[in-house]
């Protein structure tokens, strides 16, 4: 078994609780981890043998372009359909983080981390 991580993938998108935020729009940063086997893909050296990271990105980039009042739905939503599009993944975890949140005061991020 093995890891596969993608860190700081960086989208503008139009999340939040607030009407202001889903028309400003926010930066967010997503990270990913997929544990996998990766003794086939490691002895064949053939992308079909392993999980696709760059499959995994593009569906996270999707999934970042709806819009979603939570974290936690937005998190929910990619591990969804990780788990309905690719094969291979034996336990996920992606972490949603929006940076400058709207909270009355200065914060760097907020983030929600979900693992299946």
């Amino acid at each position: 078994m093995g890891f596969i991580q993608i860190k700081d993938m960086e989208f503008y998108a139009f999340h939040g609780h607030f009407k202001e935020e889903q028309i400003v729009g926010s930066r967010f940063l997503v990270d990913l981890t997929m544990e996998t086997d990766m003794e086939k893909p490691g002895e064949s050296d053939e992308l079909h043998d392993a999980v696709n990271y760059q499959k995994a990105y593009l569906i996270i980039k999707k999934e970042m372009e709806t819009k979603s009042h939570l974290l936690e739905h937005i998190a929910t939503r990619i591990l969804n359909v990780l788990y309905s599009e690719m094969k291979g993944i034996k336990k996920a975890t992606i972490k949603v983080s929006k940076m400058n949140p709207v909270m009355g005061g200065r914060v760097g991020s907020v983030s929600v981390e979900i693992s299946r």
